[in-house]
């Protein structure tokens, strides 16, 4: 049986959740973005950087991109723990699980990382 330490949440339920709302965050910015696009055709460099330069678009983006993350990793975390099961390879399932959980726990880290230096300048 898998635990829930190897999840993202507390449980099944706080991870739906999770699910649910960076889903709806992530629609909302995929709708703000090809909107924005639309509306601005012609769009330049310094609209695009002013566009970014405003605080609230900041944050939005920040938040989109934890929302990213989270919903990533609990689907694959979903993912993995319901096909590498340990009636299909035996013990090599729980090798496996863990080495391709680091492996995304690294890329979701190193994702965050360049994405707060892109977005905050740091």
């Amino acid at each position: 049986m898998v635990t829930a330490v190897t999840s993202f949440g507390r449980s099944g339920l706080y991870d739906w959740l999770i699910q649910r709302v960076s889903a709806v965050v992530l629609a909302a910015y995929t709708l703000f973005m090809v909107a924005y696009l639309v509306l601005n055709p012609d769009l330049t460099y310094t609209q695009w950087q002013g566009l970014f330069d405003q605080l609230w678009m900041r944050i939005f983006s920040f938040v989109t991109l934890i929302s990213i993350v989270a919903h990533a990793w609990i689907g694959l975390w979903s993912v993995l723990t319901d096909y590498l099961t340990s009636r299909m390879m035996g013990g090599k399932a729980v090798v496996l699980r863990v080495l391709a959980q680091v492996c995304l726990g690294v890329v979701a880290v190193t994702y965050t990382i360049w994405g707060i230096e892109i977005l905050w300048g740091l």
